[in-house]
């Protein structure tokens, strides 16, 4: 086993001195592109969103025949309604696909990632600026209609919205790591929290019972499916990359950790890119060091 390196060295020619200062690391040669990048976002994105589309469709012709399917699908009876209400509120969070696919098309473009993070930081600002308004803004402000319409919880009308968050941490991804990594933390947040969540409330605690989390309300379930999605997305984009499930296996389970513990009690759409970001970075680090030791190179 070699020994951890000091340098975090990125897949896309990125070098970030951590613990000290040691020779820069190797650079991969197979090292994700940005058209395999766009290609598997895309795909993943289709997928997801197609099955929304064909959710809906069920929902609007007949709810009988929705429950059929989720039955079918072993949803126990007594928890088909909070399924569905929860997959109509979890679809509207797929919107945050579009932050990795609008990255994606602009690096294909030709838009430097410099350019693509500082429109990243105005959207934001604005965002915080505008949230900040509902929440402390002045009385005829923080009443007006267009709040309204918004689809809050509860908990967030009298607080900033996950949005704000989710935009932070995404903004901090894509400025501080390159778009192969930045782009993988992004899916682990939308795509593996949305499958902790629809598969916590459909099967959590049915073959478990053991509850999790900071406040003991997450489901083996949940996070098992989230572990599972996340090292699925990550293997699909540095599928090029050798010992990619190293990198995989460690940045799904800090995804899955920093989504059932909170750290810090802050709001997971920050933390999740962030440490699910680092613990990536940190991973090819060491395999890029490893790479040249592995015995399994010696029959490529």
């Amino acid at each position: 086993m070699c020994a951890p390196s000091a340098v975090v060295s990125t897949l896309e020619g990125w070098n970030w001195y951590v613990l000290g200062s040691l020779p820069r690391a190797k650079m991969h040669s197979n090292e994700p592109t940005v058209d395999h990048l766009w290609a598997i976002t895309m795909l993943l994105s289709q997928l997801t969103v197609g099955a929304l589309i064909v959710w809906h469709l069920l929902f609007h012709i007949s709810r009988d025949n929705l429950n059929h399917l989720l039955t079918e699908c072993g949803v126990a009876a007594r928890r088909l309604a909070r399924t569905t209400r929860e997959i109509e509120r979890k679809s509207l969070h797929l919107c945050g696909l579009l932050v990795p696919l609008l990255h994606q098309l602009l690096l294909e473009f030709g838009v430097a990632q410099g350019w693509c993070a500082a429109l990243c930081w105005q959207i934001t600002v604005t965002g915080w600026i505008t949230d900040g308004l509902r929440v402390w803004g002045p009385p005829r402000v923080r009443d007006a209609a267009i709040w309204r319409a918004m689809p809050l919880r509860e908990h967030e009308k009298a607080q900033l919205s996950g949005c704000c968050y989710f935009s932070l941490g995404c903004t901090i991804a894509i400025t501080f790591f390159p778009p192969a990594i930045s782009t993988a933390s992004i899916l682990f947040l939308v795509l593996g929290d949305m499958s902790a969540a629809l598969i916590g409330v459909a099967f959590g605690g049915e073959s478990v019972t053991i509850k999790l989390g900071r406040e003991g309300k997450k489901s083996v379930e949940g996070s098992a499916a989230m572990f599972v999605v996340c090292f699925v997305v990550s293997c699909s984009l540095f599928a090029r990359v050798s010992l990619c499930e190293y990198a995989a296996f460690f940045g799904a389970l800090a995804a899955t950790l920093t989504e059932l513990y909170e750290p810090f009690h802050l709001n997971d759409n920050l933390t999740i890119p962030v440490f699910s970001s680092i613990a990536l970075a940190l991973g090819f680090s060491r395999t890029l060091h490893c790479e040249s030791e592995s015995p399994l190179l010696l029959w490529q």
